[in-house]
């Protein structure tokens, strides 16, 4: 299943570069309780819940301004939310069939059985990977889950900022620290996933899983980042269109 989500992320990185992804990672993520100029006189707007209507979007932030920490229970909502969304039973049931197309897992086999399998294989990588990175890890380690957008700028910085936040974070008090959530999380998912893949358990492939899972998750913020950039220019053209 994580090999076929690279094709996503793929897709997800090309929607949002469109000018080239030069930026390094130095750039620093903004304080809790400041805005970028251009975003002071702007009135926040609350964020989708889902991206293309399908792909869940529960924890995304639109920026640090009045940054208040998440309790454990708020973090284990974000990720009972994003885990059971109905994107993502539609998510699992589109990677079941691609699977059972190309034929993944041969030991799942053919049939509606092997959907059964195909599906609820994909489904248990949504959850797992959910509640690791979002609820228990952040959790103990005393991480913010949320990704905050940074929502101005140039394309550049943009960019370099969403990428940036795979390996950074901030803490419950708004420190900026190491993002162990992610990449312990990410690990965790894959080391049970082996559990039920039973065709693919080496440590190569292991390793495979999870570099595509953090470029995927990489993708994904990039596309938070940028989504309602997206959304508004859609909804201006649609208003153009509406009264030609």
């Amino acid at each position: 299943m994580f090999d076929r989500v690279c094709c996503i992320g793929a897709a997800l990185v090309a929607f949002a570069c469109a000018t080239p992804c030069a930026q390094a990672f130095s750039d620093q993520p903004p304080q809790p309780g400041t805005l970028a100029s251009s975003e002071i006189s702007s009135v926040v707007q609350p964020e989708s819940k889902r991206i293309f209507g399908i792909v869940p979007n529960y924890r995304t932030s639109p920026s640090l301004s009045n940054f208040e920490p998440l309790t454990t229970g708020e973090k284990f909502k974000i990720a009972s939310e994003d885990a059971f969304d109905r994107g993502s039973f539609v998510l699992a049931a589109l990677f079941a069939g691609e699977g059972q197309l190309t034929n993944t897992n041969r030991s799942f086999g053919q049939g509606a059985a092997g959907y059964g399998r195909y599906y609820g294989t994909a489904f248990a990588d949504f959850a797992i990977g959910d509640y690791m990175t979002e609820a228990i890890y952040p959790s103990l380690l005393h991480q913010d889950p949320r990704y905050f957008r940074r929502g101005s700028g140039t394309r550049r910085s943009r960019l370099g900022y969403a990428m940036g936040q795979i390996l950074w974070t901030h803490t419950d008090s708004g420190r900026t620290q190491f993002n162990y959530s992610e990449l312990i999380g990410n690990s965790t998912a894959v080391a049970i996933s082996n559990a039920y893949y039973s065709d693919n358990r080496t440590a190569f492939n292991a390793v495979s899983k999870l570099g595509v899972q953090l470029g995927v998750d990489m993708a994904a913020n990039i596309l938070k980042d940028f989504w309602p950039d997206f959304e508004r220019k859609v909804s201006r053209k649609h208003q153009r269109t509406s009264g030609d």
